[in-house]
């Protein structure tokens, strides 16, 4: 009679099928956030299975320091939880941002150990792993330095603007040259730590000088490519330590990542190599504000209770959310002032460009953290043709992504960027603090269009007001 073998939680092939099932959540779970409604499912279902997985790679016998693993997985909850928690909407992209980095330097941490243990075992890697560890380390340095760049700047540590050296694109080419230069020698012949130190180090220069050139208007598609670089380097770490589920992980993102920035480029209508290298946003001398209200540039002002009673007696209005809005915390007033419109007949809507924020899908959270209704948002392809038939457009913070320079002016540095339309709108309405430029540092030609008046403010302070008369009358 056959006896079976007795089972156990440290059995290879039961950590394996535990792999699988964490990657199976995983897709699960990125199909989830496809969509508004079944988002916090997916982050749940994608929570389990990273979990999961973390315990079956505790189980594994060739793991050692458990104790010590335990201790660092307490460390990043007290501190990860606790921020997740605390932070303002507005502030979202640069956790995101950094967040993003930390996953980028401990796929490049990793990669070191990896190499360090070889050398200090006195054996050598095949090449296959080698290649795979000299990856995860230059990228994942690149993207934990260029995260932290693009950190600082969207929390205005550094300004915003395109930082750049005279011949920087070359200064990059060297390092570029001298990182792979390094990665050949070492996967040829060398097994000297220094010479990977030295890789670190200046792939690590590589991700600050990569990312201080590009300015704030080009945010989103740079946390997005850090993004994809990040789980690139988390799959080439998995490689190195033969993990099932990091190699799973680390390709559905990097796979995503790279989808996500293609997708914010097009709705710029520009090349990734253009917002790397062209030091788009830098601000025009003179001042955005000088422009503007000087000669043909001449704006409208208007009030309050103007702009109530436009919106009073409209039809169809359109929202048209933008950075200003998450700003001001704004999102819950501007759903009280859909809501008492709504009261009154109007059909309300919200149009939502790719690009609008500094992350993608920025203001899509803003609002759905406002229970906004998801039928409610409408993006640029779905909301363009219904501009002609739109009473009053109220663009809240929204500068570049409204910019008929886009359409109209070919020596416009946006030019051919895909724009909301709301200049064909029968009345536009803007909220805006002043009359400086957006991100990309110049003026916005709606804001002198005949049809447009700006009300100048505190987005959220002068919604309120706007409610308050709306409900006046």
């Amino acid at each position: 009679m056959l006896v079976p073998a007795a089972f156990s939680l440290r059995d290879p092939q039961f950590i394996q099928a535990c792999y699988i099932v964490a990657a199976v959540c995983f897709i699960l779970g990125l199909r989830g956030l496809s969509h508004p409604s079944t988002a916090r499912r997916g982050n749940m279902i994608a929570a389990v299975g990273m979990a999961i997985a973390v315990i079956a790679t505790l189980l594994d016998r060739d793991v050692v320091g458990v104790p010590l693993i335990l201790l660092g997985i307490a460390i990043g909850t007290a501190i990860g939880v606790p921020a997740a928690r605390s932070v303002r909407m507005t502030a979202m992209p640069q956790m995101v941002a950094l967040f993003n980095g930390v996953g980028g330097g401990a796929a490049a941490l990793i990669a070191w150990t990896e190499f360090r243990d070889s050398i200090d075992a006195g054996g050598g890697f095949a090449l296959d792993t080698e290649i795979a560890v000299l990856f995860s380390t230059v990228v994942g340095a690149v993207s934990f330095w260029g995260s932290i760049v693009a950190f600082a700047k969207l929390q205005e540590l550094i300004s915003g603007q395109p930082i750049m050296i005279r011949g920087q694109q070359v200064v990059n080419g060297v390092i570029l040259a001298a990182v792979l230069g390094g990665c050949v020698y070492l996967a040829a012949a060398g097994d000297e730590q220094s010479v990977f130190v030295a890789i670190l180090a200046l792939a690590s220069v590589l991700g600050v000088a990569m990312v201080l050139p590009i300015g704030g208007a080009d945010m989103p598609v740079v946390i997005s490519m850090l993004n994809a670089f990040t789980g690139l380097a988390a799959a080439a770490a998995g490689f190195a330590l033969d993990n099932t589920a990091l190699i799973v992980a680390g390709t559905l993102v990097g796979a995503s990542g790279t989808i996500l920035t293609r997708l914010m480029s097009q709705a710029m209508n520009r090349s990734l190599g253009n917002v790397l290298f062209a030091g788009f946003g830098s601000a025009p001398e003179g001042g955005g504000a000088a422009a503007v209200a000087s000669g043909d540039g001449s704006f409208r002002s208007t009030t309050a209770d103007d702009v109530a009673i436009q919106l009073a007696y409209a039809r169809r209005v359109v929202v048209v959310p933008g950075y200003g809005m998450a700003v001001a915390q704004a999102q819950h007033a501007v759903r009280d002032l859909a809501a008492e419109l709504e009261k009154r007949g109007v059909d309300v809507n919200y149009a939502i460009h790719p690009v609008a924020g500094r992350m993608p899908g920025h203001m899509n959270v803003l609002l759905a953290e406002a229970d906004v209704p998801y039928d409610s948002l409408k993006e640029m392809d779905e909301i363009n043709p219904e501009f002609p038939q739109t009473d009053v457009s109220l663009v809240i913070g929204a500068n570049d992504v409204t910019n008929p320079a886009a359409k109209n002016s070919p020596d416009s540095p946006i030019y051919g960027m895909p724009i909301l339309e709301v200049d064909k709108s029968s009345s536009v309405i803007v909220l805006k603090r002043s009359m400086n430029p957006g991100f990309a540092g110049i003026d916005n030609e709606l804001y002198s269009d005949a049809k447009t008046a700006m009300l100048f403010g505190d987005a959220k302070d002068s919604i309120q007001k706007v409610l308050g008369e709306v409900q006046a009358l």
